[in-house]
This record gives C-alpha cells, sequence and structure tokens, in this order.
C-alpha cells in the first residue's frame, strides 16, 4: 500500500476529506511513536510508506500513557474535538492493520495496555458503543433530560468502580467511549483497586449523593437504566461485572433482558 492508498483508505474508513486524513495520520502515528518502543517503532515504519515514517520517529524514550491522554494528544495534534479523534484514530489503525503484517501488528499491540483495545482493528473489542447513544438511551429509560442522563451515568459508574475489582474497571474502560471513562477511574481511585464490599442501600445512596437526586427510588431507578444499557454495550464482559455483585444488587438494579 503506498502513501496515497493509504491516506485514500483513511479517508474512506474516518469518513473525511485529504487534508483532515493526513492530519489524523500525522497525529496518530506521532503519538503512536510515543507511547511505543524505539525499536518497535523503527519496525513499524520498515513496513509502511516511506512518507509516513518521519512521523514515527521519536528521538526519546517511550511514554506510559493510557488511551484517554492517547486520544487528547491526537485531538490536539489534528484539531479535531475528542469524539472526532477517536473515529479518526481507530480508522488509522484499521488501515494499519490492512497494511503491516499481522506479525507486526501483534507486536505493536503488546507494547499497549488493555483500554487501547477500543483503537484496534479487529478482535472483541472493535465495536464502541458510542457515549452520546450511550446517553440517550439512559434519558429514554430513567425519563431523564440529557444533561440529568449524563449526570445518571456518572454517578452510577462511579459507585459501580469502587464496588467491583480494579481489574474489571479496567476490563470496562476498554470497552467503552472514552467519554465514560472519568467515573469508573474516580471509582477505582476511591476504592485502590480493591472491591469494596457495601450493602445494596449504602450504593444506591452514593448513587443518589453523587447524582444530587433527593430520593433514593429516583437513584434505583437511574440505576437500572444506566445498567441496562452498560449491559447493551459490552455485552460478554457484562457477565464478569455481574459476577461480582451480590444476588441482590443483580434481582434489583438489573432487569432481566427482554
Amino acid at each position: 500500500m503506498d502513501y496515497d492508498a493509504f491516506v485514500d483508505a483513511v479517508m474512506q474508513a474516518a469518513g473525511i476529506d485529504r487534508d483532515d486524513a493526513e492530519r489524523a495520520l500525522r497525529a496518530t502515528l506521532t503519538t503512536l511513536a510515543e507511547r511505543i518502543s524505539a525499536g518497535e517503532a523503527r519496525d513499524l515504519a520498515a513496513q509502511l510508506p516511506p512518507e509516513l515514517a518521519p512521523w514515527l520517529n521519536v528521538d526519546k524514550r517511550s511514554e506510559r500513557f493510557d488511551v484517554d491522554e492517547f486520544l487528547r494528544r491526537v485531538a490536539d495534534r489534528s484539531g479535531a474535538d475528542e469524539d472526532a479523534a477517536l473515529r479518526r484514530a481507530r480508522s488509522v489503525f484499521a488501515v494499519l492493520g490492512q497494511a503491516i503484517a499481522p506479525s507486526e501488528l501483534d507486536d505493536v499491540v503488546s507494547e499497549l495496555p488493555q483500554d487501547y483495545g477500543l483503537l484496534l482493528p479487529r478482535g472483541a473489542h472493535t465495536d464502541v458503543m458510542p457515549a452520546r447513544a450511550f446517553f440517550a438511551r439512559v434519558a429514554e429509560r430513567g425519563d431523564l433530560d440529557a444533561e440529568s442522563a449524563r449526570r445518571a451515568t456518572g454517578a452510577v459508574l462511579e459507585a459501580l468502580a469502587e464496588r467491583i475489582a480494579g481489574g474489571e474497571v479496567e476490563d470496562l474502560v476498554a470497552r467503552l467511549d472514552p467519554a465514560l471513562h472519568a467515573p469508573l477511574k474516580r471509582g477505582r481511585e476511591r476504592s485502590g483497586g480493591v472491591a469494596r464490599s457495601m450493602p445494596l442501600e449504602r450504593f444506591v445512596a452514593l448513587i443518589a449523593a453523587r447524582e444530587h437526586v433527593p430520593a433514593p427510588g429516583l437513584a434505583l431507578a437511574h440505576a437500572r437504566a444506566v445498567l441496562t444499557t452498560l449491559r447493551e454495550a459490552v455485552e460478554d464482559e457484562f457477565f464478569d461485572v455481574t459476577a461480582q455483585l451480590p444476588q441482590d444488587y443483580v434481582s434489583t438494579l438489573i432487569p432481566a433482558p427482554t
């Protein structure tokens, strides 16, 4: 795949014009080079059109940063908002998957943490429900306006991340739109990554306090709306979440699929 074909493929995958595709390529590859080792960046450049090699030439040690910081840098460098940065970075990774040997892609992926799974061109983490769709479903289920749906979602995800193990929180982060990551990370920080035992009443009270609603019954209804949507968003991963919750949580908060 030569340079023009590579740019054309990104244009088609992201639905953008040529200038935006070139900016997305430069931003994504430059940021990727900052995250992986210099040796791996050189190996990757060797399989790509020579015009892309300068963007992978970073003369410093690799940095450790999560997918949210990766997307922030891509957004800053490409002049796109964070939603566009996610779509464009995923498009670049998808074209990379077509352009390089599978073994080389595996080598790149091996240097990235699990939360980068939402950027990868193939595998279980390919499909990500957009945050706006997540909020819209919560709003419909909870009879909420858009801002209240966002607030409810944040409160529930933060409380959930306190209640489950840090490893499971990382698995959720790897499957969800970056706009949903912050409350999960806050909850994990509160618990220190250790599942925090609490009765259901305490869990609902936490949600009510963080959501700023006056009645536990409202918080309970909103928790059901968020968790039902979470089940749709992460599918099989949701089973691992519920496996860490007591039975009264599951029976009260998670309606049976219809």
